[in-house]
């Protein structure tokens, strides 16, 4: 008998073509019911019905009630690293479901990552707080430097309330467009909250992107400059 973990057992639970379109659908963040689930996973409910109570036993899924109402979100933000690391490592492969349409530059371009912020907007972010030292990029791993506290609280985000979450303050995220890093994390989570509450950007109805308005677009390229290199 085999020991350690049953990356298997994983592997069937997301390799399932229909699962596997309703864990992405989740991508967005947003609790979604069976049938938008279904629809996302082009099923009928029940059979939708039967896959969802897999994932949920292979706690890749979690379930709350509200009325009579059912929603789905993923398990917890390991679950969405794991999806995410997995498109990137697929995209690198070239293995494409589809040819790039209309909605592919607006995704590549700004989307989001579970719960934070995506696509070259995200590794753009990422890079301009590493440049001016407000995080530190250890390896694969991230730190908030003493000069970030202060660089968010500029901001208006208040890292001492951040400090009291079980989850990780800053978590570096593979981005499956762009190859690169990306901020996840209750910071990058953060992060992306603020944009929709200052109305810099908005969530795109039935899709991942995110569409920053021309202000905040200016705003947000203003606020995470990104060196250009000085041609010789």
């Amino acid at each position: 008998m085999k020991e350690g973990p049953d990356i298997a057992q994983i592997g069937a639970l997301i390799g399932d073509p229909a699962r596997a379109n309703m864990l992405t659908a989740l991508m967005g963040g947003k609790a979604l019911t069976a049938t938008e689930l279904a629809a996302a996973g082009g099923i009928t409910l029940q059979t939708a019905s039967t896959h969802l109570a897999k994932l949920e036993a292979g706690r890749l899924l979690a379930q709350r009630k509200q009325g009579r109402h059912r929603y789905f979100t993923l398990a917890d933000d390991a679950v969405g690293k794991l999806l995410e690391s997995i498109m990137g490592f697929a995209a690198g492969r070239g293995h494409l479901r589809h040819q790039p349409g209309p909605k592919e530059p607006a995704l590549r371009k700004a989307r989001i990552c579970y719960d934070h912020l995506a696509g070259d907007y995200g590794v753009r972010m990422l890079d301009s707080l590493v440049a001016r030292g407000a995080i530190d990029a250890v390896g694969d791993g991230l730190a908030l430097t003493a000069k970030g506290e202060d660089t968010f609280k500029c901001i208006g985000i208040n890292v001492a309330d951040l400090k009291t979450s079980r989850r990780p303050l800053c978590r570096s995220c593979l981005d499956w467009s762009e190859r690169r890093a990306h901020l996840a994390g209750s910071l990058g989570k953060a992060l992306l909250a603020s944009f929709f509450d200052k109305g810099w950007a908005r969530r795109t109805a039935g899709s991942r992107s995110v569409i920053f308005s021309p202000e905040g677009e200016r705003r947000f390229l203003a606020l995470f400059p990104v060196e250009t290199p000085v041609a010789a």
